[in-house]
């Protein structure tokens, strides 16, 4: 029963702060860090696209390959449409922790004022190193999980429970950090959010993430969503 309580009150958490992101979707603050943050991913993509591209076309030039220029745009698309669903939640998530600070703020204006004012800003060069930690360790785990997704091409669905797996961990871990850094001591790793309620929150955003167009919101919604749950945790362990 205490168990059941446990998971029943994750989900529970994790949706009522779901509910009150997508409730400030519309907040200029947090439509202006979108904007930003999906012209810079797209522009990242763009520039993945166009390398890949050049490499493949020198490779084949390389090895005599007749119509290296169209087959080399040719498998580009090809890659970069494969490798989408993965290295778009790389990227958007790495992008979005430059601007973290500007949706925590949001969501903290308009729920926590408080908290908001206490809250201490961070330089940039905590911020990039928070992205580049983020960053390495959303490449290395999922590198980590891609034999096991391969043992289980076979039977269709089991790469994808992988790959959601593991992201939902990583997710829900960076997407509660984006806020708990902000009021934590410098150094300090320990998040009061517990890790059901971040094992849900990643699950969905992952899940998120692979639907078209959903995916662009994904990583706001799951900030936003994160500063609450996070702000919930501070509460309780406050009050004991």
């Amino acid at each position: 029963m205490a168990a059941q309580s446990k998971h029943f009150g994750a989900v529970t958490d994790v949706l009522s702060s779901l509910t009150k992101a997508i409730g400030q979707l519309a907040d200029p603050a947090v439509m202006r860090v979108l904007a930003k943050s999906l012209g810079v991913t797209l522009l990242i993509f763009a520039l993945t696209g166009a390398a890949l591209m050049y490499a493949i076309y020198q490779g084949l030039i390389a090895v005599g390959v007749a119509f290296s220029a169209e087959l080399s745009g040719l498998l580009a698309v090809l890659a970069i449409i494969l490798g989408a669903w993965l290295w778009f939640r790389v990227v958007a998530l790495a992008v979005l922790q430059f601007f973290a600070d500007d949706i925590v703020q949001a969501v903290e204006a308009k729920h926590y004022p408080d908290a908001c004012e206490a809250a201490r800003r961070l330089p940039f060069r905590e911020d990039f190193g928070n992205s580049m930690r983020g960053l390495g360790r959303a490449i290395g785990f999922n590198l980590l999980a891609a034999p096991i997704a391969l043992i289980l091409l076979f039977t269709a669905i089991g790469p994808a429970i992988v790959f959601i797996l593991v992201n939902a961990v990583l997710l829900g871990r960076e997407l509660t950090d984006m806020a708990w850094l902000r009021h934590c001591d410098p150094g300090e790793t320990r998040s009061p959010v517990n890790g059901l309620n971040r094992l849900a929150l990643g699950a969905v955003i992952a899940g998120l993430m692979l639907v078209p167009f959903a995916n662009f919101l994904a990583p706001i919604l799951g900030a936003a969503a994160g500063t609450h749950l996070t702000h919930r945790a501070m509460e309780r362990a406050k009050n004991g």
